[in-house]
């Protein structure tokens, strides 16, 4: 079948006027006509012809044999190492597919099929690549001789329909009481960070938390490439970074973003994900009277979150520890830590509040906590214990979503 495709693919290029613009209805109008003439020679089913058909339109006007795994809804992630080693994630758990390109010359033409349509550019000069998909999936791309043996392509799928806190409930995530708690925070206008592995639902859980922004405020986002799908928000401004150019020009940091959407009169800004210099503004936002602003890192606890943050800011700014965990202490309100275990599921693992800087450290009050726990089958039956109620309440308070002096 590999050779029958050859065939009809390669009378299908002939056959295509390439000064004009030609439509997927005449690309597959052919395409059927030569599987039919095919068929003459060579007896093809109906089941055959179908799949024929599709995997040549995919191979000409999409992504090859890509286009079947991103269109099964069950699959989260696609890894490609190289022609011959598809990989996906299905319900939590990596499989070998039986999938393959025709050679790696075409895995390389499927990569710069997805990079061009976002003006980015990948080559052995500029190796590696972050982008993403029409449907916002994200796309992270290394070429030789950044990888050694080949083209490595790694694909994060994101549901069409965003996950709501709903949702995430009914998958276990957290509880009631903690979803109604990051409810009021959010609408009240607390400062939250979200922390978590690769692959712990950061992002997902970013945009499950925008559900509860009050309606009329101007929200923006900035990210490294674009992935969040804020929900029910209608005064939003989408903001993403952009790589330098071959002459190592325009480039557009997240770092740049911050500071533009300072001027752009934001009520909240989102920062997709925190991952270097761009701290500092972050914090300084947040520090400027832009209160609800969120935004992620990765880290393996809250307190590690914070140790990172320290990090990052030095990587853009040479400050004292002293003034950096200062801004930390009065930017961020609240952290959220998300943990992905063994059984694959993934959950809120701790909230705390920072309750400020003593004796040069900035101190963290654990409010929920998971406590793991398994069944005699293995099975995961954790709890979540509510260990302290939060000590800051004014902006509760100033919302009118806590009366003074009440208790929790």
């Amino acid at each position: 079948m590999d050779a029958v495709k050859e065939r009809i693919q390669k009378r299908v290029l002939d056959q295509i006027d390439l000064e004009r613009d030609v439509s997927d209805e005449e690309v597959m109008g052919l395409i059927r006509e030569e599987i039919i003439r095919e068929g003459a020679d060579m007896p093809l089913s109906l089941a055959e012809r179908k799949r024929l058909g599709s995997s040549i339109f995919n191979s000409l006007r999409k992504l090859d044999v890509l286009q079947e795994l991103l269109e099964a809804e069950e699959v989260t992630e696609v890894l490609i190492n190289g022609a011959d080693a598809i990989f996906v994630e299905r319900f939590g758990r990596l499989e070998r597919t039986d999938r393959r390109f025709s050679s790696e010359e075409k895995l390389y033409d499927v990569i710069q099929q997805i990079v061009a349509r976002n003006n980015r550019i990948v080559n052995e000069t500029t190796p590696i690549v972050d982008t993403r998909l029409e449907d916002g999936s994200r796309v992270n791309i290394v070429l030789p001789p950044a990888s050694i043996d080949h083209c490595i392509v790694t694909i994060r799928r994101f549901p069409k329909d965003p996950i709501n806190m709903r949702r995430l409930l009914s998958l276990g995530s957290l509880s009631e009481e903690m979803a109604d708690f990051l409810k009021d925070l959010v609408a009240a206008g607390y400062n939250m960070f979200v922390s978590g592995g690769t692959g712990s639902g950061k992002t997902t859980f970013l945009n499950a938390l925008t559900e509860f922004v009050p309606p009329g405020e101007r929200v923006i986002t900035i990210e490294d490439s674009a992935e969040l799908q804020p929900i029910g928000i209608e005064n939003l401004v989408r903001l993403e970074a952009r790589d330098a150019n071959l002459e190592g020009k325009l480039r557009i940091s997240i770092r740049d973003l911050v500071k533009s959407a300072l001027r752009m009169r934001p009520d909240r800004i989102i920062v997709g994900e925190c991952r270097g210099e761009e701290a500092l503004e972050v914090l300084q936002a947040a520090n400027t009277g832009h209160d609800g602003s969120l935004s992620t890192g990765h880290a393996n606890s809250c307190r590690d979150m914070i140790s990172r943050l320290e990090t990052m800011v030095l990587m853009g700014m040479e400050l004292p520890i002293a003034a950096i965990r200062a801004q930390i202490a009065s930017g961020i309100e609240i952290f959220v830590h998300l943990g992905r275990l063994n059984d694959r599921s993934r959950k809120v693992l701790e909230i705390a509040e920072v309750t400020g800087v003593t004796d040069g450290e900035v101190k963290l009050r654990t409010l929920y906590v998971y406590q793991s726990k398994r069944d005699a089958n293995g099975k995961e039956i954790g709890i979540w214990k509510k260990e302290n109620d939060i000590l800051n309440d004014r902006k509760l308070i100033m919302a009118g979503i806590r009366k003074e002096n009440s208790p929790s």
